[in-house]
């Protein structure tokens, strides 16, 4: 059975559903799966190394660029190779209209969430199975239980793996033990204060680590270097592509992170990771790991670097018992 996976972002949506692959090759060893994804969470789903073909979508960049023959050049050719892959099914497990109208695109049958179950209600006319998920479950949850329903299998919810590989690459990753600091999120809400970030490293390396960090854009290079100069310990990765990026965060010890994907990467690695959320609940999309937790600032109570680094080293113990 040839199944095309619908989910094309954001990044944490997108780890998200690693384990109901998982789930599905464990019950359906005769399925193979491809992917649709925004072309810059394509390297994310990668990371599995049962995913075949991952089909580019840009939906992002052709709303800018709706005019442009180059785009409706691209439209066309991604319709083209979703048809000539002949799907027999075509899940959605997003659940918006954006997501509908690409599987649409297959020109196979759509399996998705029923009316009470999407995001989107509207996108279920699109669907030609509709299955009733709970929405007070985490995403995680909803996912595993959307596929099993579709493909016919019970999932075993009391384990959580999702079967993705650590990448090789070329970025430095210290000798000892690596404390990945994720600094950057998209907005300026999640962000901690750059001295926290300091206060962390410098009790890491009192503690025997060395802290890494890196930076996509020049606001948090700046956050970057600032923990660098600070932390002369600091490992300062230079801007890398995701895949790279992906490869560090792998090959760390511990993570501490914003509220951010590359936490929810972290954790779905199966690393210590901790997750600081300032003006956010994790609720149900926060990062799930078997060594993951989350802090939460509450009123008055912000969340302390002491915090974040007692609560990781206990995870880093917790899991080499």
């Amino acid at each position: 059975m040839k199944v095309l996976i619908v989910k094309i972002s954001s990044m944490g949506d997108v780890i998200h559903t690693f384990p109901a692959v998982e789930d599905a090759l464990r019950a359906r060893p005769n399925i193979s799966f491809d992917w649709c994804v925004e072309e810059p969470f394509a390297s994310i789903v990668a990371l599995h190394p049962a995913i075949g073909t991952i089909h580019k979508v840009a939906l992002r960049r052709w709303r800018k660029q709706l005019a442009s023959p180059a785009t409706w050049r691209e439209g066309g050719a991604l319709r083209n190779a979703l048809r000539t892959s002949r799907y027999d099914l075509v899940l959605d497990a997003q659940g918006l209209m954006k997501s509908a109208l690409v599987a649409k695109l297959a020109g196979a049958p759509i399996a998705g969430f029923d009316k009470e179950s999407a995001r989107e209600p509207a996108a279920t006319v699109f669907y030609d199975q509709r299955y009733g998920v709970p929405r007070n479950l985490h995403a995680i949850e909803r996912t595993r239980r959307l596929f099993a329903l579709a493909l016919g299998y019970e999932p075993d919810l009391s384990t959580l793996d999702s079967g993705i590989a650590v990448p090789s690459g070329s970025s430095p990753v210290p000798t000892g033990q690596a404390a990945t600091l994720l600094h950057g999120t998209s907005r300026e809400d999640k962000k901690w204060p750059v001295q926290e970030w300091i206060a962390t490293a410098e009790l890491l390396v009192r503690q025997g680590f060395t802290p890494v960090t890196t930076w996509s854009n020049d606001k948090e290079r700046a956050v970057a270097e600032a923990i660098g100069k600070a932390v002369p310990a600091t490992l300062v990765v230079p801007k890398s592509p995701l895949s790279e990026v992906a490869g560090l965060i792998g090959r760390s010890t511990l993570v501490i992170g914003a509220d951010t994907g590359l936490t929810h990467l972290a954790a779905a690695f199966g690393l210590p990771t901790v997750a600081i959320f300032l003006t956010t609940e994790p609720g149900l999309t926060g990062p799930r790991g078997q060594f993951a937790s989350t802090l939460v600032a509450h009123g008055e109570q912000p969340v302390t670097p002491q915090a974040a680094v007692a609560e990781a080293t206990t995870l880093l113990r917790l899991k080499g018992r």
